[in-house]
């Protein structure tokens, strides 16, 4: 019977890039956000900035999920 081992060897640079993206969309509705306040309508700022974050997150976990299951390998130990 062969057995295996699990490794990860995700490191912070390799999501490194992806956390900049989504904080530069958090950033960019925010400041949109900002600018729709002065508005006559300030609901319109909120509801703007929710379906901003509401719709990037999805994006943001999907690109996480996959770089690491990209990480993750399994090892057979052949030292029996």
């Amino acid at each position: 019977m062969t057995k295996y081992t699990m490794s990860c060897d995700l490191e912070f640079g390799d999501i490194y890039i992806q956390i900049l993206a989504w904080m530069g969309v958090i950033f960019a509705s925010l400041a949109s956000g900002l600018a729709l306040m002065g508005s006559t309508k300030p609901i319109f700022a909120l509801v703007g900035v929710g379906l901003i974050l509401v719709l990037s997150l999805p994006f943001l976990l999907f690109a996480f999920v996959t770089t690491l299951i990209n990480h993750i390998k399994l090892v057979s130990d052949e030292s029996e």
